[in-house]
């Protein structure tokens, strides 16, 4: 691995996951990458329960790293990584408060308690974010924006302290390809324009889809049911 990002999830991460592939640091570990490799989520559901994390074994094949929850263990990969760079994605805290909220900070409560209970890996793949990030980063007041903002400055400041300055950038996605090029020693690709992703809206069509899927649900083992039915007659 030879970069990870250390900011929270909604700061820029899924950009900066597309420059990093886009400079040939890739591919990228993200919270997605969780959802397309299922073995991850039983993973990552053990850490959250105290479970000491196998890197190399979650990050098989993988070159850079961003977003939650990897975000949360900067102090362990700074130093099983000592050949590594770390970036601080930043943004306003207000603008990412109301983002994280309209967002990421509903999935905990987006589908009933049966359906969670029925599809297995979706229910330990919220209880995980649950656990390390609502629960274990935010102490399970998030929805407090001042309590919030405390932890959000504390984290900033706590990666600076813990980090060598010459192994960190403290970056906002804004600044465009410069200063990370220049951090990470590379050429400024040519006519490629800087990734610039504001998936909220993607995301929120998502949930409309995930929100459907309890009646889906429903619908197939009725249809299931009523093909059973037809043929015992």
């Amino acid at each position: 691995m030879k970069v990870f990002g250390t900011g929270f999830g909604r700061t820029g991460t899924m950009s900066l996951k597309i420059a990093l592939e886009k400079l040939g640091i890739g591919p990228c570990y993200h919270m997605q990458e969780i959802v397309s490799h299922p073995s991850h989520i039983k993973i990552w559901y053990d850490i959250s329960r105290g479970d000491s994390p196998n890197w190399n074994r979650l990050f098989k094949n993988f070159n850079s790293g961003v977003d939650f929850p990897l975000s949360i263990f900067y102090e362990e990969l700074v130093n099983e990584f000592p050949d590594a760079k770390f970036i601080l994605t930043l943004r306003d805290f207000d603008t990412w408060y109301k983002s994280t909220a309209n967002t990421i900070y509903k999935v905990p409560t987006m589908l009933p308690d049966w359906f969670k209970w029925v599809a297995y890996p979706i229910r330990l793949f919220i209880e995980m974010q649950v656990n390390l990030i609502w629960v274990g980063l935010f102490k399970n007041n998030f929805s407090d924006k001042e309590s919030t903002r405390v932890v959000y400055n504390e984290h900033i400041a706590r990666v600076k302290k813990t980090i060598p300055a010459d192994r960190l950038l403290i970056y906002h996605i804004n600044e465009g390809w410069g200063p990370l090029c220049d951090f990470l020693n590379v050429d400024i690709p040519e006519s490629i324009p800087f990734p610039e992703t504001n998936d909220t809206a993607k995301m929120l069509r998502n949930f409309a889809v995930i929100n459907s899927l309890p009646y889906l649900f429903i619908l197939s083992i009725a249809a299931i049911l009523v093909i059973l039915f037809m043929l015992v007659l």
